[in-house]
């Protein structure tokens, strides 16, 4: 059930329009890799170090993104929004050049 609920909500959402997709999940950090099989764009995986069970301050989300099976889902260090917006940015800076030339 879950997989379709956020495949319905990805579309819905307008997703397919952005260059660049930023994921922050914690817990087992799952969602990056089910967002990464669902758009054709690159995916920023950020593991947080929230979460409940044995997260390990964000290891267990860290580990599961790395090992992404996933095309496209490159993954950033705990807890660090300001690296995966900086790489979206340059991202759509690349986007944006292409588009002029």
């Amino acid at each position: 059930m879950w997989p379709v609920c956020i495949a319905y909500w990805v579309i819905k959402t307008g997703f397919f329009a952005a260059n660049v997709l930023i994921v922050v999940a914690g817990m087992e950090g799952a969602l990056a890799s089910v967002v990464g099989g669902l758009v054709d764009k690159p995916v920023i995986a950020v593991p947080t170090s929230v979460g409940y069970g044995a997260s390990f301050n964000g290891l267990a989300a860290l580990l599961t993104m790395l090992n992404s099976c996933a095309s496209g889902v490159s993954v950033v260090n705990i807890d660090n929004g300001f690296g995966a917006g900086y790489c979206a940015a340059l991202i759509n800076r690349l986007g944006r050049a292409s588009e002029t030339t």
